[in-house]
């Protein structure tokens, strides 16, 4: 296959879990089309140079590293813990999750420090390796590939690590947690050494979804005012810059748009109503670079 055929850019998505549809929904939301392949596992994007294809998550890291793709999303938990020195270029805003060191109930630890010793099960061998190594705790590491949860109750560890999203599977079997060794959520990641061509449209790429991750939380609100009024209207905008003020074709009247916390609309509405703001109108942004 040569390079034409299979675009400047290979891009990997995680074909199923939790990532996956957020993962294409955000690629849509970018302006990046590409249409479903049937079973094929890959498909060239309609207006960019990028071709997709759609993997396991946590053979991302790997294949990236190993320049099977050039770029992709994944959990920043399973690059750290393929070892691959990848460039992570985007925290993509999904896909939160962190990796918790837990104990059982009656179990006298309270910090990590004070696992030295004991058995440690976990689908994170590495990861937890390299965590305890530079807290400087010596401990056994068990490794197990699902149910981590259960392997104190069988008596098989003394603690786990293990990843959670809020921590509610490790309470309802019995644990606690002492710690947190990692922070995650889904990234962009790209390989090191990409040509000048490959690493500008991997740039676009960053700067397309960049501005969709920017805009999620923010609303445009545009509003008539009197001139009479327009100071007090203004007063109340926490605009992410200073507010577009622009005189109205009838006298005495002014425009005002500004870019708003989603969170503050609710807020907002009344009171500007009441300040004299006429005319309101709040819309969704789709790409914001600021």
């Amino acid at each position: 296959m040569t390079e034409r055929d299979r675009g400047l850019v290979r891009l990997a998505l995680p074909s199923k879990g939790r990532m996956a549809e957020p993962s294409v929904k955000l690629l849509h939301d970018a302006g990046i089309a590409f249409e479903p392949n049937g079973r094929t596992l890959h498909t060239r994007c309609l207006d960019l140079d990028l071709e997709l294809l759609f993997v396991r998550s946590d053979d991302i890291p790997v294949w990236t590293r190993d320049g099977g793709v050039d770029a992709g999303i994944t959990g920043r938990n399973q690059a750290v813990e393929a070892g691959a020195e990848l460039d992570e270029l985007l925290a993509l805003d999904f896909g939160y999750c962190r990796l918790a060191q837990a104990v059982p109930s009656e179990h006298p630890a309270m910090r990590p420090a004070d696992l030295t010793g004991a058995r440690i099960a976990t689908s994170y061998e590495h990861t937890l390796a390299r965590e305890l190594d530079r807290l400087g705790i010596e401990a056994r590491i068990l490794p197990i590939s699902g149910s981590v949860e259960l392997a104190p109750r069988l008596h098989a560890a003394d603690a786990v690590a293990d990843l959670v999203s809020s921590g509610e599977t490790l309470r309802q079997n019995g644990l606690r947690e002492i710690g947190t060794l990692l922070e995650s959520q889904a990234v962009l990641v790209a390989r090191p050494g990409l040509d000048a061509a490959q690493r500008a449209l991997v740039d676009d790429v960053v700067l397309l979804l960049g501005s969709v991750i920017a805009a999620r939380p923010k609303r445009y609100l545009m509003l008539n005012a009197r001139d009479e009024t327009l100071d007090d209207v203004l007063a109340l905008l926490p605009s992410l810059d200073a507010p577009t003020v622009l005189p109205l074709s009838r006298p005495g009247m002014h425009a005002v748009h500004a870019v708003i916390d989603a969170e503050d609309v609710v807020r907002l509405l009344g009171p500007l109503r009441a300040a004299g703001a006429s005319s309101l109108l709040v819309m969704p942004i789709e790409h914001l670079i600021a």
